[in-house]
């Protein structure tokens, strides 16, 4: 076996990192950092048109979103199907672009047109945006990096996200007043522009090959200028007979009902704390800023540590353990300070802990399943989620029952949750283990090996 290359210099010793992947890191973190501030500077828009309706409003514009995300899918998986990577990449972050643009020119050139559909037009265009740019980010990233690589430095380049994720909120602050709401969407735009141009640069420096331990013939590598073919609906059909597939859409589904509990939790308890819009904007803000600083400090320091140490399966685990702890602490004592608590420990572990690792489980799947199946998962299954939880905690509500009862919900769920990632942790190791030798690649096993296939 060759040995691993001698690690240079204390950034490679401090994140174990090797030389050669420095670049490739760093700019997928930059890809990472201009997705999330683009994502960023639209999300207060998106929240203050849906709001104008009511709560109750949010849970059908949840509706709406799912909907339309179905719709979408096939037609991503058709982009997919008939594009190189980088075209139907660069056809997705350009179609949202555009958007961008129109709604630009509707808010300067038609003020009068905007409205309360016209928000909620928004409010779904949003919702299926915000999740659409995140998953080809991943989805390109788990086509890149090998599953070692990911479980090594996915949370490293997270904290680009993070980061991006903060200067988002601040760049809104500092440019609202001088160039207005409407311009904030072509800044936006312009952030996506930037993200696909990293996205370009990341595959020339990262190019498909092999990151084994022994030579691997040219021939079961996808290159970039292979489509990578099949039907628009390849990915679900993917799930529907992977039972690890259909793992990861069950974790997922569950993960975002547990998740819009908490949601709608919040909604009611800040608006029974005030009446006034300014202090119920501090108190989100102040959420929002403590979270962003719990998750810089889980990927800067325990995430690559918890996954090298105790594998995917209990970083996977934790975010239940999490959130079923804080749902009984806010059944108990139902203090806004209990809120505070489980809404940041719950982002935080999602982002610094959660995502890196179930992204991780990505990198073993072929190269179809990466983007076709991963956008069923990512966008559609999550989407399910929204509507399930929003329609679960609203009908929970109108029979009368108190946080205690939503906690009685929770708890079982979140048990359940908790041993689907156990068990998608193992199962990840299987698939790796059952490689054949020297296949630990990036490009999806072409040749015939797809352990996501696999019963």
């Amino acid at each position: 076996m060759t040995p691993i290359p001698r690690k240079t210099g204390p950034l490679q010793t401090l994140f174990n990192l090797r030389r050669e992947e420095l670049g490739p890191v760093a700019i997928s973190a930059l890809f990472f950092f201009c997705v999330l501030t683009a994502l960023m500077l639209l999300r207060p828009v998106r929240d203050a048109l849906g709001m104008e309706r009511g709560i109750e409003s949010i849970r059908w514009l949840f509706i709406g979103t799912a909907v339309v995300t179905l719709a979408v899918n096939p037609l991503f998986g058709w982009l997919v199907s008939r594009l190189r990577r980088l075209q139907f990449i660069g056809a997705t972050y350009g179609f949202f672009v555009l958007s961008l643009v129109g709604f630009w020119a509707l808010l300067m050139f038609a003020p009068g047109a905007v409205g309360q559909r016209s928000g909620q037009v928004f409010f779904v265009w949003f919702s299926v945006f915000n999740l659409f740019v995140t998953m080809v980010f991943w989805a390109l990233l788990a086509d890149r990096f090998t599953s070692d690589q990911g479980k090594r430095f996915f949370a490293l380049i997270s904290v680009g996200g993070t980061l991006g994720a903060i200067f988002g909120p601040w760049l809104t602050s500092q440019l609202a007043e001088p160039l207005g709401t409407p311009s904030l969407l072509l800044v936006a735009g312009g952030f996506l522009l930037l993200a696909l141009a990293a996205a370009w640069l990341l595959v020339r420096v990262a190019p498909d090959r092999a990151n084994t331990d022994a030579p691997i013939p040219a021939a079961r590598f996808a290159s970039e200028a292979e489509r990578i073919g099949g039907s628009a609906w390849a990915g679900l059909r993917a799930v529907l007979r992977s039972r690890y597939l259909t793992g990861i859409a069950g974790y997922i589904l569950l993960m975002t009902v547990l998740a819009t509990f908490i949601y709608f939790t919040r909604l009611q308890m800040v608006a029974a704390v005030s009446d006034s819009m300014d202090t119920r904007a501090a108190l989100l803000g102040s959420i929002d800023m403590w979270t962003q600083v719990a998750v810089l400090v889980l990927q800067l320091t325990l995430t690559g540590k918890i996954i090298k140490r105790f594998g995917l399966g209990i970083a996977l685990a934790i975010l239940p353990l999490a959130t079923a702890i804080g749902f009984i602490g806010l059944a108990i004592y139902g203090s806004f300070v209990v809120l505070v608590l489980l809404e940041a420990t719950n982002r935080a572990v999602q982002r610094g802990i959660t995502r890196p690792a179930r992204e991780a489980l990505f990198t073993v799947v072929s190269r179809e399943d990466k983007y076709k199946a991963k956008a069923f998962v990512d966008t559609f299954i999550y989407r399910v989620g929204d509507v399930a939880g929003a329609q679960t905690e609203g009908l929970l509500g109108r029979l009368g029952l108190a946080m205690g009862g939503l906690a009685s919900v929770v708890l079982p769920l979140a048990l359940v949750w908790a041993t689907l990632g156990l068990w998608l942790g193992r199962t990840q190791g299987k698939h790796v283990t059952a490689l054949p030798a020297g296949i630990t690649h990036r490009a999806g096993n072409k040749a015939g090996y797809e352990p996501g296939n696999r019963p």
